[in-house]
């Protein structure tokens, strides 16, 4: 289904300013569609200005929709919609007409226009299935009314309100909890939701004739910093709709409050209510949860540094010089390990930037290579690993450790380079140096050396990849492991 950018692009004349209006419209007309009890479309003049465009549709989630078809997209010509020509001419909104009967169930349409900068720039239709009608209940006629008065809003360019900060995605629908509030922000209906929500708070008794934001203000508290009085923001008293979220009793509200201003007169508030406070719980169970894990890598860390710092210490009152670098490889090794906890300890089990963690090892190993010449040689990097999962960082790390190692010693070249690239779910690293090369008749599989049977173990067991030891074309030897990435990262 094409969307509304797209059908504006291709089929209208419409300045950005004209399509970012419509897009704050369909941002927010799901409570239009809800508080009508109806479908709505918005039809958009072409180009050529002989007829209509369907640029956006919204079926209600209160009753039975209208149009089962999907009709964005299709373009009528003028005389086809009688009332939506009307609107568009006349710039007012029509409801002068009989029901039709195109899919068998009468339909009920009404037109009023979309006005921006003194302009009319499209025209919502608005059609309500018959076939669901009942006797209104109060909460019906409440939500008439209402929709009512944002229509007429919509017609002289009072709404949507341009800069408001709502969330479309989180915030309170008409079905979460209705409140409407007269010119002097005293409750005039509350539906039961929106009735129950209050209780939770601490409110005892009925609301009707209550007023809304000082009795808000009394019972709880704003979970955020607010730049004006909770009292304020819940009556609609700034004159654009806003947001607040508010806690008592262990219960969490998240409000929206909307100004009704049809005619520019301030008739009364439309307060939209929604009980968040089992989302919050989650929610703040989740923050524990990770600053819990963030602890425990940065407390293993700590402790495999102090594990390092043991083995340094116990390295140097050793007089034997095999002992001492085997010691002084032991710490390398957890150093990695220790490296790999800290960048966890910021990213939790997410994706690792791993050219992060490859250069910092990198450094490393140059610092406190302990082979002759090892601190003069060029270690550098090319490519990038990419973004990685948690569950490889550790054990890439160990192997890379290894091959750099391993490198600079036994290579005794001049330069060490590390190369790696992602090819499609394959992530091939390759640590290459000048050396002199492999030693004659030199066989990977009978290779005593416990650095390079570390790197099999890793490459092959924990990583699922391949790996193999060869001679450079030219002089000296690739290192080169395959190591097989899941589908996405983390």
């Amino acid at each position: 289904m094409a969307d509304l950018a797209d059908v504006l692009r291709r089929h209208t004349a419409l300045d950005d300013a004209d399509v970012e209006w419509l897009h704050l419209l369909v941002a927010e007309w799901q409570l239009l569609a809800d508080l009508s009890f109806a479908d709505l479309l918005l039809w958009v003049p072409t180009a050529a200005g002989r007829g209509f465009v369907a640029a956006a549709q919204i079926r209600p989630v209160t009753s039975q929709t209208a149009y089962v078809e999907d009709k964005v997209g299709e373009v009528i010509p003028e005389g086809r919609r009688p009332l939506v020509d009307r609107a568009w001419q006349e710039g007012r909104i029509v409801r002068e007409g009989d029901p039709e009967w195109g899919s068998g169930i009468p339909v009920r349409e009404e037109a009023f226009p979309v006005r921006h900068a003194d302009r009319v720039i499209a025209v919502v239709a608005r059609h309500t299935n018959l076939a669901a009608a009942r006797t209104p209940s109060r909460l019906e006629l409440t939500y008439l009314a209402s929709a009512a008065d944002l229509a007429t809003m919509v017609a002289e360019g009072r709404f949507p309100f341009p800069g408001s900060q709502v969330d479309s995605d989180s915030s309170p629908r008409a079905g979460d909890g209705l409140i409407r509030l007269d010119p002097e922000g005293r409750v005039d209906y509350a539906s039961p939701n929106a009735v129950s929500a209050y209780r939770r708070l601490g409110h005892t008794g009925d609301l009707v004739g209550v007023h809304l934001g000082e009795t808000t203000a009394r019972l709880a508290r704003p979970v955020d910093l607010l730049d004006e009085p909770v009292a304020w923001l819940v009556s609609g008293l700034g004159g654009r709709d806003a947001e607040v979220e508010i806690e008592a009793q262990g219960a969490v509200v998240r409000l929206r409050s909307i100004p009704l201003l049809p005619g520019g007169k301030r008739v009364g508030t439309l307060v939209l209510l929604r009980d968040v406070t089992e989302l919050r719980r989650r929610e703040r169970a989740l923050v524990s949860k990770d600053a819990t894990i963030r602890e425990i890598h940065h407390r293993v860390k700590n402790n495999l540094q102090t594990v390092a710092a043991l083995l340094r210490l116990q390295a140097r009152r050793l007089a034997v010089p095999e002992a001492q670098a085997a010691l002084e490889e032991a710490v390398r090794r957890v150093r990695a390990i220790a490296l790999v906890h800290e960048t966890l300890s910021h990213t939790l089990d997410g994706p690792v930037n791993f050219d992060e963690v490859a250069d910092q090892l990198l450094a490393m190993v140059r610092d406190v290579g302990t082979a002759e010449g090892a601190a003069s040689a060029d270690v550098r990097r090319a490519g990038s690993f990419g973004l990685l999962p948690a569950a490889l960082a550790t054990p890439l790390a160990m192997v890379l450790v290894e091959l750099l190692q391993n490198a600079m010693e036994h290579g005794r070249g001049s330069v060490v380079e590390v190369r790696a690239a992602q090819h499609g779910r394959t992530l091939e690293v390759v640590v290459a140096d000048d050396g002199p090369g492999l030693p004659p008749g030199f066989s990977l599989a009978r290779s005593s050396r416990l650095g390079l049977q570390i790197v099999r173990t890793l490459v092959e067991g924990d990583l699922h990849g391949v790996f193999e030891l060869r001679p450079r074309d030219s002089r000296g030897t690739l290192a080169i492991a395959r190591i097989g990435l899941p589908a996405t990262p983390g």
